[in-house]
């Protein structure tokens, strides 16, 4: 009987221990948990709720969503993606559903059923868990692998690292020879302290433009303020694919917010018909854009020393460019980060040159894999991480299971 090691007891280690416990009824495998809980991103995803996966039925389309990895994933998506990510959790009675976003979630909006899915299915195959047992080094000696805990160590025909952005995974995979690209924050939001959205915390916007002075990043989409900054969509896309280039900048950097996604003629021309229909229309009381909400269209015209009780027909030429300036393009200076919510995702891991994604194998060393955040795989928000790891899984559970 052949012995499979799963280094990591998170969803992309369940998902390759239950898949090729499936496909290979006679494999010993034993998942390694270095903390005391199992599945702990699992439970923390998407609020609580858990977002399986994003509701994109193109491979090619899919990749788009990802900074890092895009090129290496095209061939696996075609063999599993979001479209066999539904049918493996019905299969196992559970149903998804999908969000107005596109966002993907359990009918039961809760973490908790997957992780009850993920539990059963590795009881009822026999798949051994272990928790409280961190691996510590890792040897290949001829054909085998010992994988030695606190605890004790392991023989092992085949191993899977799937430890997450952990730096002693790859520490581990450098030790076997493998190149680490050093390892960013990707999914965060900008800590931005300006008056003009002090105390709008909670407060959105539909479809916001959003640039990084000095570079080609730009991004759009729905923008929220909050407490310490900057956040929503277009925030955490840019956080993603700017990953890198932020922090070369150490998180001091100009961000440039276009509210309304128009240009300042457009603005600008919606703005003096709005003079001209509404001329004794208090501004303040009488907003030209319905995209902007009440608190935050009080502000703007406060920063473009428009009085309260003053006319649109009042306004001068320049409270109208002022005006119109601040909605299409507010400066401000971002200065550090936060992570979004409880979901830390980085940027970088094992060099991608050095993996077989037909296998999700080791090119260095056979019969030895990696799946997951482990790699310099990451993507934006809403769902895609979680495709990687099901993706990478499946393919990595297939390939153990035909060669044993």
């Amino acid at each position: 009987m052949k012995k499979v090691v799963i280094v990591g007891g998170g969803a992309a280690g369940f998902f390759a221990a239950i898949n090729a416990k499936e496909h290979n009824p006679n494999l010993d495998i034993i998942i390694l948990e270095k903390s005391s809980q199992v599945l702990q991103k699992v439970k923390i995803s998407g609020g609580g709720r858990c977002n399986v996966t994003h509701a994109c039925f193109d491979p090619k389309e899919l990749t788009q969503f990802y900074p890092r990895g895009a090129k290496e994933l095209l061939g696996p998506f075609h063999q599993f993606m979001t479209g066999d990510t539904f049918e493996w959790f019905e299969k196992k009675g559970i149903l998804l559903k999908i969000e107005e976003d596109n966002r993907v979630f359990p009918e039961s909006n809760s973490s908790q059923t997957i992780i009850d899915c993920f539990l059963s299915a590795v009881d009822n195959l026999g798949i051994t868990v272990l928790k409280n047992h961190g691996v510590t080094t890792i040897e290949k000696e001829e054909n085998k692998w010992l994988i030695t805990t606190k605890k004790e160590t392991f023989i092992a025909d085949k191993l899977i690292v799937a430890s997450g952005s952990s730096k002693k995974g790859w520490e581990l995979a450098s030790k076997l020879g493998h190149t680490i690209i050093d390892p960013v924050p990707s999914l965060f939001t900008f800590n931005i302290k300006d008056t003009l959205i002090t105390d709008l915390g909670g407060i959105s916007v539909p479809n916001a433009e959003v640039t990084i002075s000095d570079s080609s990043l730009h991004s759009s989409g729905p923008l929220l303020i909050t407490h310490w900054g900057l956040s929503g969509p277009a925030i955490l896309k840019l956080s993603a694919y700017g990953a890198r280039t932020l922090a070369n900048k150490n998180y001091q950097y100009e961000v440039s917010v276009n509210w309304l996604g128009k240009s300042l003629n457009e603005v600008t021309e919606i703005i003096l018909n709005l003079k001209k229909e509404h001329p004794k229309k208090q501004v303040v009381l009488k907003s030209a854009f319905t995209a902007i909400p009440r608190r935050l269209w009080e502000r703007f015209t406060q920063v473009a020393a428009i009085k309260k009780g003053q006319n649109w027909a009042d306004l001068s030429n320049h409270q109208i460019q002022t005006l119109a300036q601040y909605l299409t393009k507010t400066q401000f200076k971002a200065n550090g980060r936060t992570t979004f919510k409880e979901e830390f995702v980085t940027a970088g891991g094992i060099h991608l040159k050095e993996i077989n994604f037909k296998r999700f194998e080791s090119k260095l060393h056979k019969n030895l894999f990696f799946i997951g955040e482990v790699l310099n795989i990451d993507a934006i928000t809403g769902g895609f991480n979680f495709q990687n790891a099901w993706t990478g899984a499946y393919l990595c559970a297939q390939a153990i299971a035909s060669d044993s």
